[in-house]
């Protein structure tokens, strides 16, 4: 293989690599307001914190795996999976502005989020 070749495949990476995370973004925006819907003490008040909401509870959830390991699944991660996304939601209300949830919204939403993790398939994690 030569140099050009290993551009265009790191380039094509890239590429993959972007439209996995927007889709991402997208299903985590959906499942979080799917819980926002469901769920008492959790507002969303536009689209935009919506968005933004899901950036930060992706990065987050990188982040929580990267250094510690553990996968903020609610369910099928056990009880560790579900305080981790329980907190993940609960500090993001700290960063985004218009997403507001209280300590129990955060337990109630991780458990909705963990059922909705259930019906959509593929889905891996908060």
């Amino acid at each position: 293989m030569d140099n050009n070749d290993f551009n265009r495949n790191r380039d094509r990476d890239r590429d993959f690599s972007i439209g996995e995370m927007l889709l991402r973004i997208l299903v985590t925006s959906i499942v979080v307001a799917i819980a926002a819907y469901f769920t008492p003490g959790f507002t969303i008040d536009g689209i935009w914190s919506l968005l933004l909401a899901a950036v930060v509870i992706g990065v987050l959830d990188y982040l929580i795996q990267r250094f510690t390991g553990i996968d903020a699944s609610p369910f099928g991660r056990g009880i560790a999976g579900f305080l981790v996304a329980a907190i993940i939601l609960y500090v993001t209300k700290f960063i985004v502005p218009g997403f507001n949830i209280s300590l129990w919204g955060a337990i109630i939403g991780a458990l909705v989020i963990g059922v909705i993790d259930a019906i959509i398939p593929g889905r891996e994690a908060l």
